[in-house]
């Protein structure tokens, strides 16, 4: 019994009672827009509230494809949607995000809306005609005057057992009402996510929105691993440095602190460009950052010993996109060699060939079993993601006793 009456009564019934409610008030105009019609066509006078039951249900009737066609525009799909989620208790999931934009996607949210108002009008109908009517049959044994008005409304009831049979009477009505706004809104709960579910075209929106948030995401991810890994790797290197000879050679400790300080600086810059442009949720600006052109200090700054060697007209016509990423691509190149390569020798070469613009970075391997460290492999990642970015490639790995990182970017890298 307690289950039969939560089904009924319920907080998921009441509001999806209301929800039911919610339609019949939203049929209203329409109704009321198909009477000024359908009641001078069947010879009915006056208001449609006033009229017989035919002109009423033609109104009804008649009311229904009015409120289809008013239902085709793209925003009744978000109302909709609102609506069923809060009321109906249709998980968010299983329901579409936005206007409905394609032919299918509005004909359905028509259909649903024709279903809800269709459904709710009845329901709404009956939930204000058939409480009053069931509460005066269960007074009937205890109230003459209601019992004299119902035998004059209805002379055939004029029995004695008319009386006793009201109150079981008016509790089944209540019953059969809640039953069948119970039955209503589960009917409108079941049907949501067809006709309000995503569509192919929906979900192929949804999916292209994930992926370029992850995109996003990864690109700020790369840019943040980049400069902040790189900061802390040459602050850690010229720590350690300075630390060996503190009391020996003063010059080289002032030298390392200069150079700490300057790559603290640059990183902090850095970061708060980047943490600004996340801020402003400009998904498709362009990231800030240095290119080419602040190689030199890029290198000084790490503490390694590293050679350059770049084309006799130097590093000019480079396309800044195509600058930012070789500066990046440099940048995690030292970073990596002064994780794994301690105070090995560095060689960087960029070159031009043909269309492309190609960088080698290479150092002595480390004497020893390799040294397994937390994180890595990330930077390199990032690395070969930037060269595909632009069109280019990238590889890296052991070569003939060096490590040996190659990339190489297009030109036309610039205009993508």
């Amino acid at each position: 019994m307690r289950t039969v009456l939560g089904t009924l009564l319920g907080r998921r019934a009441r509001l999806r009672w209301v929800h039911l409610v919610l339609g019949g008030a939203l049929l209203m105009p329409y109704w009321l827009l198909a009477g000024l019609f359908v009641g001078p066509l069947a010879g009915a006078r006056g208001s449609v509230f006033a009229a017989s039951p035919a002109v009423t249900f033609g109104a009804y009737g008649a009311a229904l494809p009015l409120a289809a066609v008013s239902a085709l525009f793209p925003a009744a799909r978000p109302m909709s949607v609102a609506a069923a989620r809060t009321l109906c208790g249709v998980p968010a999931r299983r329901l579409a995000d936005g206007p409905a934009r394609s032919r299918a996607a509005r004909v359905r949210t028509a259909g649903w809306f024709t279903l809800h108002v269709g459904l709710g009008g009845l329901v709404s109908g009956a939930s204000l005609a058939l409480p009053p009517f069931a509460l005066a049959l269960m007074v009937l044994p205890f109230s003459a005057a209601v019992r004299e008005a119902l035998l004059r409304a209805y002379p055939p009831l004029d029995r004695p057992w008319v009386a006793y049979a009201g109150p079981p009477a008016g509790l089944l009505c209540l019953l059969a009402l809640a039953a069948a706004a119970a039955g209503a809104g589960a009917l409108l709960a079941r049907r949501a996510p067809v006709l309000l579910g995503p569509t192919p075209a929906d979900r192929l929106a949804a999916a292209e929105r994930r992926a370029a948030d992850l995109a996003v995401r990864n690109r700020l991810a790369r840019e943040l691993h980049d400069s902040v890994g790189h900061a802390l790797s040459a602050v850690t290197l010229q720590a350690g440095a300075a630390r060996r000879v503190l009391d020996s050679d003063v010059e080289f400790v002032r030298e390392a602190l200069a150079a700490i300080e300057e790559a603290t600086r640059r990183s902090v810059g850095e970061l708060d460009s980047v943490l600004g442009l996340l801020r402003a949720g400009e998904d498709g600006a362009e990231l800030p950052g240095p290119g080419l052109e602040a190689l030199d200090g890029l290198l000084s700054g790490t503490g390694l010993a590293v050679s350059l060697s770049v084309p006799d007209g130097g590093l000019a016509g480079i396309p800044r996109p195509v600058s930012r990423e070789a500066y990046r691509i440099v940048q995690e190149g030292l970073t990596n060699a002064a994780r794994h390569a301690g105070e090995s020798p560095l060689s960087v070469r960029i070159a031009r060939h043909g269309g492309e613009w190609e960088i080698t970075m290479e150092n002595p391997l480390p004497a020893g079993p390799p040294v397994a460290r937390p994180g890595g492999g990330r930077g390199l990642r990032g690395v070969a993601e930037r060269a595909r970015l632009l069109g280019g490639t990238a590889e890296a790995g052991p070569v003939d006793g060096v490590w040996r990182l190659t990339a190489r970017l297009p030109l036309a890298g610039g205009a993508r």
